[in-house]
């Protein structure tokens, strides 16, 4: 009773204790933006963009924001104050996500119709190297130390490694059917990567590139073939993984050390990323068949509220 209480005494003043700041959305079949108020949990801005926009991302003062507008074949770079596309990088064919390198100088794009990894200088607006990986690449990562990028490709179903001071692929490791987001975590020592129709995340050593353990799913009235996993994130503390399951519905709930997942979160139709609010107290999904985002709380582990956006939600960045 007292932890029911606890959680109704969270919700009714939820919008109160979250922190200033806004998650931006991209929405796939709108080719717009949604800003969400983080304090009012209301969208407050529609920012029209290139056609198809998927992945985004900040620098690290956050005044840039850069947006894959795949079916325009052009990464945008947008001013957030004022929503005004500055100029177009040269990003190759139909980029989906990408990563900026720690000191903001490059940016790693996974261009899914050629098979490459396309590395753009920001400052100089120029390609300085085309990696070749695997078919149909999606997923990048980059280490905290900037040393090694990972991209992962859907149809190889691989993790390719890739040194950032020579731009060439230095190993590759086999997942999964389908693998289509890749993290590291904060201390460098592990890769996490996501297999949509394999339904897994692998965990790898980063040190020796090899697997280190392998989550899977099961949800009580969901077929096993629903569950497939996409975009996750992780806690600062390093303890907590919340994994999207795309149309499962759910996020999985994963303890960091033993790997077990601890519970599922009901969420939207089709999750696919998600964001944190800059305190880290609250996490926004986006769920593109119901074209909404659901906020929930991260301590309680429970949904708040459900904010309309446009139509297919798919991307996810924070703006403080």
């Amino acid at each position: 009773m007292r932890r029911i209480c606890l959680f109704l005494a969270a919700v009714a003043a939820f919008p109160l204790a979250a922190t200033a700041g806004e998650i931006w959305v991209t929405n796939e079949k709108d080719d717009n933006i949604s800003v969400i108020d983080i304090a009012t949990l209301e969208v407050i801005r529609t920012i029209p963009t290139g056609e198809r926009p998927r992945g985004i991302t900040f620098n690290s003062d956050h005044s840039r924001a850069y947006i894959c507008a795949s079916d325009s074949d052009a990464v945008e770079v947008m001013d957030p104050a004022t929503g005004e596309i500055l100029h177009e990088l040269p990003s190759g064919e139909d980029p989906e996500q990408f990563v900026l390198a720690p000191d903001d100088k490059h940016l790693w794009i996974a261009n899914e119709d050629d098979a490459v990894t396309t590395v753009v200088d920001v400052d100089r607006r120029e390609v300085v190297a085309q990696i070749n990986v695997g078919i149909e690449p999606e997923g990048m990562a980059v280490s905290a130390d900037g040393k090694i990028v990972v991209a992962t490709s859907e149809t190889t179903n691989m993790a390719h490694w890739i040194d950032t001071a020579t731009m060439k692929i230095v190993a590759n490791t086999l997942v999964d059917s389908r693998p289509r987001h890749a993290e590291f975590t904060s201390d460098g020592k592990e890769l996490w990567v996501s297999s949509e129709i394999g339904g897994s995340v692998t965990v790898f050593d980063v040190a020796t590139r090899s697997e280190k353990a392998k989550i899977r799913f099961a949800i009580t009235g969901v077929n096993d073939d629903l569950v497939q996993p996409v975009g996750f994130k992780f806690t600062p503390d390093g303890k907590t993984a919340f994994v999207a399951l795309g149309p499962a519905n759910h996020l999985a709930v994963i303890d960091m050390k033993t790997f077990a997942v601890e519970g599922y979160i009901l969420v939207g139709r089709r999750v696919w990323h998600m964001a944190f609010s800059p305190n880290h107290s609250q996490l926004f999904t986006t769920n593109g068949v119901s074209g909404d985002v659901t906020v929930i709380d991260v301590a309680e582990r429970q949904p708040l509220k459900s904010i309309k956006v446009g139509r297919f939600p798919w991307g996810a960045a924070t703006r403080p």
